[in-house]
């Protein structure tokens, strides 16, 4: 007669399943790489905001959604022509405004008139753009410091921007990307120039 209760030493040890513990370590470390890259695009590539006023129409109207790359400025400087969403005066309470860079650090400018004069010399600017009536603080030639960039709205009339006592120039740290993707409907959407 078998002994049905008490200690039993002749039990037999159960065998780990080695292929079945690596395919769970297989999918756990495939669902975190997707996890940590997912992440990554939308923290860097994917912040979304939109457009407040009709300070850069024609290139980007009121209430237009726009992608902005967050990433790109760690590793390189903001440059001429580039369309940037920064927080005026790191004011993190204020909307973020989209604006186009002008000037960059060192740079001098100069709106004299109806033109903006960079370094002495017209900008010469891929877009349409109107002659400008207020030239604001850069009715006199101002000189922008290390990390400072003067910012205009291609809609030059009815901006608020760098030439705006109230905002200035924009220090580096307050710049929160480039605005690189642009939609309003399936049939308005595309890349920012």
């Amino acid at each position: 007669m078998r002994r049905t209760s008490g200690l039993n030493f002749n039990k037999r040890r159960k065998k780990i399943n080695i292929p079945l513990l690596k395919e769970i370590a297989s999918w756990v470390i495939s669902c975190l790489i997707v996890v940590v890259i997912a992440y990554t695009l939308v923290r860097f590539f994917g912040l979304r905001t939109s457009v407040v006023g009709n300070a850069m129409a024609e290139t980007l109207e009121n209430e237009e959604q726009i992608l902005v790359n967050s990433f790109v400025y760690m590793v390189k400087e903001p440059k001429q022509g580039d369309v940037v969403v920064f927080l005026p005066n790191g004011n993190e309470k204020s909307h973020y405004y989209v604006r186009r860079v002008m000037a960059c650090p060192g740079d001098s400018v100069w709106i004299h008139d109806g033109a903006l004069y960079v370094n002495g010399e017209i900008y010469n600017e891929d877009i349409s753009v109107a002659s400008i009536e207020d030239p604001g603080i850069a009715e006199d030639e101002i000189t922008l410091e290390n990390n400072e960039y003067f910012v205009l709205g291609d809609n030059r009339n009815n901006s608020e921007d760098s030439r705006m006592a109230n905002i200035g120039s924009i220090h580096k740290e307050h710049i929160i990307g480039k605005a690189w993707f642009h939609f309003n409907k399936i049939t308005d959407m595309g890349f920012i120039h």
